[in-house]
């Protein structure tokens, strides 16, 4: 029995599995295991290193790689988002962990995933009521500094591991402080080790692959053994630490025993005051994991002119960050390189993060002893060769030359999370891009236009030659009125027609003006009563029908003093059509001023 139409598109757009699994062929197959492997060799060792720089168990890694893969691939809408632990998500739960004062590897454990849990209920109840447009207040410079800062702070911190000392801290000059107390105690052959692999891993990224393919290689097979750097960084520092004894006789610190099987049922704390400390940095992870991922997937989408639904996604990470929490994980994303390397190995479906991750499992389930003798800076070196590509710098120099508003919002966030960490530093992130936002339209862009020449096209009398009224002013107001912005208007019709000139009339421009709220319907009333009183009319024009719906439904319409033209051009022709000298107006000799248009 069929499912009614409605309700049958109503649960495709649930469960998007439903809408590209009908037409899952061979071919498909083939790409999307050929991707699963590739990304699989990639992911075993970034799971471990991940959980290592979030402090849990290096099991904890493959774990948060299994159930989300499959949760993604039922929920989620991008065909190339590679879901699992990511660096900067794995060090804001190291943050929200480490700030409950936790000593029991258990209770940290269970404390993660607590924290995946409350931050997959945040995004399916976000994906739900379908505000997913919430993080569009976090705006993309304010993110690339977070981001930036986040990589210097993750790199720096697996220092430690490269130079095989204990260091500690959630800050750069706390971790810089620690690191320096500690240069004395360097591991000379955990240093070797770490810098080798460091370097081995560099030159992987760069150079392995065109070595290859002049070798005679095939594309797909040289990407293949490329992005297999890292698993021979640890087949081979494990051997060397297992045969020479490093461990023992070295000092060289190890992953140590990794339990094998598949991963455990878990179930969340209960406990509220848990939830209390944890439930801010699981938002903010929420937040940051969504506008990544998102970013990420409507990049690889548009490059195959497909598209993704963010209220979806959110559901899809949702049931993701649940699926970690249930299973032995901690918070997971999609993350960046890992989904390119899914899209540039040929992934065309969800399914592919399915076959990675019964690879993980095969993993968790076979390779796991193999892991015991693996150092801490093998994964320290994995991490810093991933998050070196997140610290970008230039950053500074092109909002320096573009926007100082927006410098120094990036340049705010970027000293704010290595001053005094992820939390502070992204919770300062939102605060600023709100406030961005609101600085900049409490004062909006508004400019007097005059008539082009021998058009119907009306300019900034600052940029243009342009024809004027002495007894008419035209204002466009380029942004939406509310209640934030509704006073400036106010001041700036008043300064405007306390002059000398012969003023009977101003016209609002509307033609950018996509809201009018009430606060700002009352200052448009009193604008209204204080021209009357000047014995000028007020009229406005270019209206929008919504905008104009919602005037219609006060008492505004009626007791302007003026009228409303269906375009500026007829504004003109109908106000001036008693005057005979035009006021030709020459364009600002010292050039535009920064708010003209």
């Amino acid at each position: 029995m069929s499912l009614p139409k409605m309700n049958r598109a109503a649960f495709e757009r649930t469960m998007p599995i439903l809408t590209w699994g009908r037409s899952y062929n061979r071919d498909t197959l083939t790409s999307d295991a050929v991707a699963a492997v590739i990304v699989t060799i990639m992911l075993i060792p970034q799971s471990l290193a991940y959980a290592l720089l979030a402090g849990l168990p290096a099991e904890m890694g493959l774990y948060a790689s299994i159930l989300p893969l499959f949760a993604y691939a039922v929920f989620g809408t991008s065909r190339a988002l590679a879901v699992g632990p990511v660096a900067v998500v794995s060090l804001m739960t190291a943050a929200a962990v480490g700030n409950l004062g936790l000593t029991d590897p258990a209770a940290i454990a269970l404390a993660a995933g607590t924290l995946a849990f409350i931050s997959g209920l945040i995004l399916t109840l976000l994906g739900v009521f379908r505000l997913g447009f919430l993080a569009n207040f976090l705006s993309h410079p304010v993110i690339a500094g977070f981001i930036t800062a986040s990589g210097v702070l993750i790199a720096t911190s697996q220092l430690k591991h490269i130079f095989g000392v204990p260091a500690h801290g959630h800050t750069l000059p706390g971790l810089l402080s620690s690191l320096l107390s500690h240069l004395g105690e360097i591991n000379v052959i955990t240093l070797i080790i770490g810098v080798a692999a460091t370097a081995f891993l560099f030159w992987v990224r760069k150079g392995l692959k065109p070595r290859l393919l002049a070798a005679g290689f095939k594309p797909r097979m040289a990407d293949i053994l490329a992005k297999a750097g890292p698993v021979a960084a640890v087949v081979v520092t494990t051997l060397l630490t297992w045969v020479l004894g490093l461990s023992n006789w070295g000092g060289v610190k190890v992953v140590g025993e990794v339990p094998m099987g598949l991963p455990p049922l878990t179930m969340p704390s209960l406990d509220p005051s848990m939830w209390s400390q944890l439930f801010v940095a699981a938002l903010l992870i929420s937040i940051i994991g969504f506008v990544e991922s998102v970013s990420v997937a409507q990049t690889l989408a548009a490059k195959r002119r497909q598209r993704i639904v963010p209220d979806q996604e959110l559901i899809g990470l949702g049931a993701s960050n649940i699926g970690a929490a249930l299973t032995g994980g901690y918070p997971v994303t999609g993350g960046f390189a890992r989904s390119v390397v899914n899209f540039d190995a040929g992934a065309e479906t969800p399914a592919a993060g399915a076959f990675t991750a019964i690879g993980i499992l095969l993993a968790a389930l076979l390779l796991t002893p193999l892991l015991y003798f693996l150092p801490n800076a093998t994964l320290a070196a994995t991490i810093i060769v991933a998050v070196i590509s997140l610290v970008d710098f230039s950053i500074l120099k092109k909002t320096w030359g573009y926007s100082k508003v927006d410098f120094a919002a990036v340049t705010a966030t970027i000293v704010l999370t290595l001053g005094f960490g992820v939390e502070v530093g992204v919770s300062a992130g939102v605060m600023i891009s709100i406030g961005l936002f609101l600085y900049r339209t409490t004062k909006p862009h508004v400019a007097e236009v005059g008539l082009v020449p021998g058009t119907q096209h009306f300019r900034n009398i600052k940029r243009h030659s342009v024809e004027t009224r002495p007894s008419l002013v035209t204002l466009r107001i380029d942004e939406s009125l509310y209640f934030a912005n509704a006073s400036f208007l106010q001041d700036l019709v008043q300064d405007r027609v306390a002059c000398d000139e012969p003023i009977t009339d101003v016209v609002l421009m509307c033609s950018a003006v996509n809201e009018i709220d009430l606060s700002a319907l009352e200052s448009l009333e009193a604008i209204n009563l204080r021209l009357k009183d000047y014995g000028i009319k007020l009229h406005m024009s270019e209206v929008k029908g919504p905008v104009m719906d919602r005037l219609k439904r006060s008492h505004f319409l009626e007791e302007m003093t003026g009228q409303v033209f269906l375009s500026q051009y007829d504004a003109w022709r109908t106000l001036t059509a008693t005057e005979t000298t035009p006021v030709e107006t020459a364009a600002n000799p010292d050039g535009p001023s920064e708010n003209a248009a």
